[in-house]
């Protein structure tokens, strides 16, 4: 009976191997990383009263300056027109924001009033704290980050033009 069970186990395992990918103990322990990222900023958003879409859209905002289109919201932030639409409108309820109409459909957002107190209050603190954390790193390390990263990234890139 005892050989059956292994039998069956080593079946088993061996079943579970072909229907998951093998991922590399690097593979785990980078997306664990960026995974931690995630967190992080959606601890950062929630302790600051935003949802996460809310938080990139006025991040973005912030980066791209007042009367940016929600086209240049997406393509700076990677989130779908729909959610950063959605974010917009909520803001927008809140008066955080208006809009003004601009060449053919698309709409210029600004900050309100109120708007420019609420990231002053949330998004310029969460700036000052990211800003901290490169001196906590020498010159050398960030710039190996930074060319790790890129390398990374266009290894990846080239990955999926194979797919």
């Amino acid at each position: 009976m005892r050989e059956k069970h292994e039998d069956e186990q080593s079946y088993m395992k061996e079943k579970h191997e072909q229907e998951q990918p093998y991922m590399s103990d690097k593979l785990v322990a980078f997306n664990h990383i960026y995974k931690e990222y995630n967190i992080i900023y959606h601890d950062a958003a929630m302790r600051l009263g935003l949802s996460n879409s809310e938080f990139d859209t006025l991040y973005a905002i912030c980066e791209l300056g007042d009367g940016c289109k929600q086209s240049d919201i997406c393509r700076t932030t990677f989130i779908p027109k729909q959610t950063v639409n959605s974010a917009i409108r909520s803001l927008q309820k809140k008066e955080y924001l208006t809009l003004a109409p601009g060449k053919g459909r698309s709409m210029h957002i600004y900050l309100t009033e109120q708007g420019l107190q609420l990231v002053r209050r949330t998004i310029f603190p969460m700036v000052e704290i990211e800003n901290e954390a490169f001196p906590k790193m020498t010159e050398k390390e960030y710039k190996i980050i930074l060319h790790f990263h890129t390398q990374y990234l266009a290894a990846l890139r080239e990955g999926i033009q194979k797919l």
